[in-house]
């Protein structure tokens, strides 16, 4: 008989938290009683899976110890109200908010960083780290060695759906009112955001950086183990409902073998190459499983220097699809 694990999803109604459940059937995840949870304003909804509309339940009164697994797909400080509950019960928890100090709950991608399972005590508390971490370290992973990486520059280009329902709503209904000629009353972002790029994804700090841009840092780091690594990012909110695009360029400590590079990301997991042309995120990224990756070239006048475009369904491969592909490891040692 195949061995099953009951199931919690926090934050079941959410952009991330439904396709979390549409990854774990897809992937046929062993789950055995799949129990959807969110706030009191979303209790009540149902969410389809294995042909069946599962109701959506308060979180608040949730028993943990019915299952033996709980992604936390809310927001983070729905997971430091309710993690420490669901660990106390004896339920692993993975947790895709950043709600939980990295003491505490290790950032893992499978294609980075697996090992950091294997030492892990059961009732483990994992970390999915943000999209952009997940999609630069499945990219750079397999180059850390090879190009004995010095400096890494990033411009990502951002999708609205990262900020949820209300955003996503929101470049809808600024499209709909300017190409209908309609006066634009920004709401949810302070200013237009439909057919125009915004320069900072969020408020930023007294040097100037917001907090993604310091959270990529410091998860891409960590999932490279590499912590003196330098890295300069800016994150750009661009007018795209789903799928975050970067620039990227890196620095070696010798020159770049560009066949070497393809090669090495042409055999990467995860990630798929696409040569002679470049990848976008609508054409190729949205609804698939991998991080694609164009335009490899050196740079103009530095052997040393590597440029690349990249782009990734920044809700199914850089949170739902990695979170379920953390959970099909942990579960190896539960049975």
């Amino acid at each position: 008989m195949t061995l099953t694990f009951d199931i919690a999803v926090i934050g079941a109604t959410g952009t991330v938290g439904e396709t979390l459940v549409q990854v774990l059937e897809e992937r046929d995840f062993p789950v055995g009683a799949l129990h959807l949870l969110a706030s009191s304003e979303s209790a009540g909804a149902s969410v389809a899976f294995r042909g069946k509309n599962v109701r959506v339940r308060e979180v608040d009164a949730f028993d943990f110890s019915k299952v033996k697994l709980a992604f936390f797909a809310a927001g983070p400080a729905v997971t430091r109200s309710f993690a420490a509950r669901a660990s106390a019960a004896g339920c692993l928890v993975i947790d895709l908010s950043a709600g939980l100090p990295v003491a505490e709950a290790p950032n893992v991608v499978p294609e980075a960083n697996a090992q950091v399972l294997a030492g892990l005590k059961h009732p483990a508390q994992v970390a999915s780290p943000s999209a952009a971490a997940t999609a630069l370290a499945v990219l750079l992973a397999p180059l850390r060695n090879l190009l004995d990486l010095q400096q890494v520059n990033v411009t990502a280009c951002l999708a609205v759906s990262a900020l949820g329902r209300e955003a996503v709503s929101e470049l809808a209904r600024q499209t709909a009112e300017l190409l209908n000629v309609r006066p634009l009353e920004p709401r949810f972002f302070d200013r237009q955001v439909a057919f125009n790029l915004l320069a900072q994804v969020g408020k930023p700090d007294e040097q100037g950086h917001v907090p993604l841009e310091r959270r990529l840092v410091s998860e891409l780091r960590e999932l490279l183990d590499m912590p003196l690594l330098k890295i300069s990012v800016t994150c750009v909110q661009a007018p795209v409902f789903f799928g975050d695009s970067y620039s990227i360029s890196l620095h070696s400590a010798r020159p770049v073998d560009l066949a070497g590079v393809a090669k090495a990301l042409e055999d990467a997991a995860g990630v798929e190459v696409v040569e002679d042309d470049y990848p976008t995120a609508v054409g190729d990224a949205v609804g698939q499983d991998v991080v694609y990756v164009g335009r490899l070239r050196a740079g103009i006048d530095d052997p040393q220097a590597l440029q690349l475009w990249a782009t990734v369904d920044n809700v199914r491969k850089g949170a739902a699809l990695n979170a379920v592909q953390v959970a099909e490891l942990l579960i190896k040692d539960l049975g």
